[in-house]
């Protein structure tokens, strides 16, 4: 694998409605697309950090310093015998997943391309199609959260999920079950309680959740165990998955019954099939998380959630669900049954329309070898 030039975008999409969660409003999307090129091929990437450090500690502009400064510097202009010595190329640059993730799946696109093979076929992917839910941004009522969770039973998900966060929770959930009583439904906190909280998360019991994404601390295994003990709904946990290290300690902590593998988060496609190793080894199903991707990133999380142990709907939304526009062709539908066709064609299997690219990128940088 040659890789001859890597191109940095930071793009800005605008969300068809702000996105609210106890993290606080999204009106647009910013991340950065990454592209390889590579003997004849280009491949693609979605680094899905964002401008505030409100998720993860990486932002934009972490994100951007890195790849430009220590990581796209040791690969362009090289040669790698294996996709494996590519990366391996950076294992020396301490966390800043987010980043690495971007690039990464870059060349995951242009070895899959290469090789005429699909993404879903290269990572181990053994489905045509996965099963998807919807997430939903916390709502000023009832009345709208009911309207919000109808239009998209309607449009097919399979699973609805809605954010919580303290005193925007119980009524929620009460509103949707008497209206929804045997709908698939889940909630996610993105870390908005504490061990106080128990008591609420004990009256959400009786509503038959799916699970409980992310109660306490983002960075926290320990107090998760303490309340996983109390409960008998699964918790779900997220933020607080960096690796398959942390994976194991949750295991080993009983701090969950299910995981949440999002790419971005711990790394990129490599580090995200470890962890679904570990957890089928284990019979603790996982699901694919989303971070509000475009197309590029929508294709890639496709084909990741194809393997076996992505047992729960994810958040793999179709493009309309948050964007007037994807920049990619296909754009993402969901069917009437509540899945998702995964892409086929060589890579990622979509192509993405570069004036659509043009028009939402903000700063763009290219690296060629000197």
């Amino acid at each position: 694998m040659h890789i001859e030039r890597v191109e940095l975008r930071h793009v800005k999409l605008e969300l068809v409605n702000p996105f609210e969660t106890s993290m606080g409003v999204e009106i647009h999307e910013e991340h950065i697309i990454v592209r390889v090129d590579s003997e004849g091929v280009s491949g693609w990437g979605e680094c899905v950090v964002e401008p505030l450090p409100t998720y993860s500690p990486e932002t934009i502009s972490t994100a951007w310093h890195i790849l430009t400064d220590a990581i796209i510097p040791g690969v362009v202009g090289k040669r790698f015998q294996t996709l494996e010595d590519a990366i391996t190329s950076w294992s020396w640059v301490r966390g800043h997943r987010m980043a690495k993730a971007g690039l990464e799946a870059a060349l995951f696109d242009v070895q899959a391309k290469q090789k005429h093979v699909s993404l879903s076929n290269l990572l181990g992917g053994t489905r045509d199609a996965v099963d998807v839910g919807v997430s939903i941004g916390i709502q000023p009522n009832t009345q709208k959260m009911l309207s919000e969770v109808s239009a998209y039973l309607e449009q097919g998900y399979a699973r609805i999920k809605i954010k919580i966060t303290p005193g925007k929770d119980l009524k929620f959930i009460e509103s949707i079950r008497n209206v929804y009583p045997k709908i698939p439904l889940q909630v996610d906190a993105n870390s908005a309680y504490t061990l106080q909280d128990l008591d609420i998360f004990k009256e959400m019991e009786k509503y038959k959740l799916l699970l409980i994404e992310q109660p306490l601390g983002y960075e926290d295994i320990y107090e998760h165990s303490l309340l996983q003990r109390k409960l008998d709904t699964p918790i779900c946990l997220d933020e607080s998955i960096h690796s398959l290290g942390d994976a194991q300690a949750a295991l080993a902590m009983k701090s969950c019954r299910i995981i949440n593998i999002k790419p971005g988060r711990v790394g990129g496609y490599s580090e995200s099939i470890k962890i679904h190793d570990l957890c089928a080894a284990h019979n603790i199903p996982v699901w694919h998380g989303g971070m509000l991707e475009s197309g590029i990133g929508r294709a890639g999380n496709l084909a990741l959630a194809s393997l076996p142990n992505f047992k729960l709907p994810g958040d793999i939304s179709a493009s309309k669900r948050y964007f007037k526009q994807d920049i990619v062709a296909p754009e993402f539908v969901v069917t009437p049954d509540g899945k998702m066709k995964v892409p086929n064609q060589p890579g990622i299997g979509v192509d993405v329309l570069e004036d659509r690219l043009n028009a939402v990128t903000v700063t763009a940088k290219e690296f060629r070898a000197h």
